[in-house]
């Protein structure tokens, strides 16, 4: 069982008896975005966690509404919210995590290489802030292209002479949960006893899920079931997009999967051994400069990046085919954020 499930489960029983913040750290985790449809169902989640003893939600407009709301829920965290540029310093300070799944939905037909004039703006101008505001903090960026927009913050960290390789995260945490699910359905297997490492990046081809590293070994399933559970976990985002018939994306899991990675990195902060999640990060895995894998958490964020392992021949083709789609993405990312 994963912690966060754990924690959610666990949660009617936190709300109703006291309790005493002097037994753990107090953290406050900060959303940018917080008003947004990934935001609002991750502000819920992250009062849920009993880590979080202060929660500032932030967005352009709409947020004092989610920050109401949010805060009657009788857990611990001490809700705040803030609305537009004026207020996104004070939203900032003092943050140990921030959480940025701000800027536009998917749309049917709609790529996430078709998100980035946008987003690559907004991911740019809240990472000057955090610089500024809270340059400790750890970052998780859940805005797509997550291929593009975590280089873009690493650019512009580095101009603000505070980039700390090991604080800056790529959310791909929803890739994993996918491949997790898909893959217990096909096996008729409890999804909370299957672990799948995913790397890569996190967009289309770029996903890659290592189905031979799968925990679950109750069942084998045949090369053609792994590559059609491979080629869902890929599509999933379109998967919803198209379920939602252009009323929406993938809000609801996402939200989930981000309290699942922001839980984790709060252990590691919380100085929790061996917490390990994938991530898309700085890294030497492979030539590229960043790229997602298996990575332990600690009191400094990344405490080490751990490598590949075994790879199938599928596997090994789809590391090969997808390293030039995901240096573009990368490249982009570092040519807007040095040239706007």
């Amino acid at each position: 069982m994963s912690a966060t499930v754990s924690m959610l489960r666990s949660a009617p029983r936190t709300a109703v008896r006291s309790y005493s913040s002097s037994s753990q750290p107090q953290r406050k985790v900060t959303i940018l975005g917080a008003a947004g449809g990934i935001g609002q169902p991750l502000s819920l989640l992250m009062k849920l966690n009993p880590l979080v003893s202060s929660l500032s939600l932030y967005d352009i407009a709409g947020t004092p509404g989610v920050a109401a709301d949010v805060s009657h829920v009788n857990t611990l965290a001490q809700v705040s919210g803030f609305a537009g540029e004026e207020q996104l310093g004070k939203a900032l300070e003092g943050s140990d995590l921030v959480i940025i799944p701000a800027g536009v939905p998917r749309k049917p037909g709609m790529t996430r290489d078709d998100l980035f004039n946008i987003n690559a703006g907004i991911v740019k101008s809240l990472s000057a802030a955090i610089a500024k505001f809270c340059p400790n903090a750890l970052v998780n960026m859940i805005s797509n292209p997550v291929n593009s927009t975590v280089p873009i913050a690493a650019e512009v960290f580095k101009k603000a002479g505070m980039f700390n390789e090991k604080k800056l995260f790529g959310v791909t945490t929803l890739d994993a949960v996918r491949a997790k699910t898909f893959y217990a359905g096909k096996a008729n297997a409890e999804a909370s006893e299957v672990d799948v490492p995913v790397v890569g990046g996190h967009a289309g081809t770029t996903i890659l899920p290592l189905f031979s590293q799968v925990t679950l070994k109750s069942k084998t399933l045949s090369d053609e079931e792994i590559k059609a559970l491979t080629k869902r976990t890929q599509d999933g985002g379109t998967e919803v997009v198209e379920a939602k018939a252009g009323k929406g994306s993938a809000t609801l899991s996402m939200a989930y999967a981000g309290a699942i990675f922001a839980d984790a990195c709060l252990k590691g902060l919380n100085g929790v051994p061996d917490v390990v999640e994938c991530s898309f990060v700085q890294s030497s895995v492979t030539e590229l400069p960043f790229f997602a894998s298996k990575v332990r958490l600690g009191k400094n964020g990344v405490e080490e990046v751990l490598g590949l392992g075994p790879l199938s021949d599928h596997e090994n083709q789809g590391l090969q085919s997808l390293i030039p789609e995901l240096k573009a993405s990368i490249e982009k990312g570092i040519k807007f954020a040095k040239e706007s």
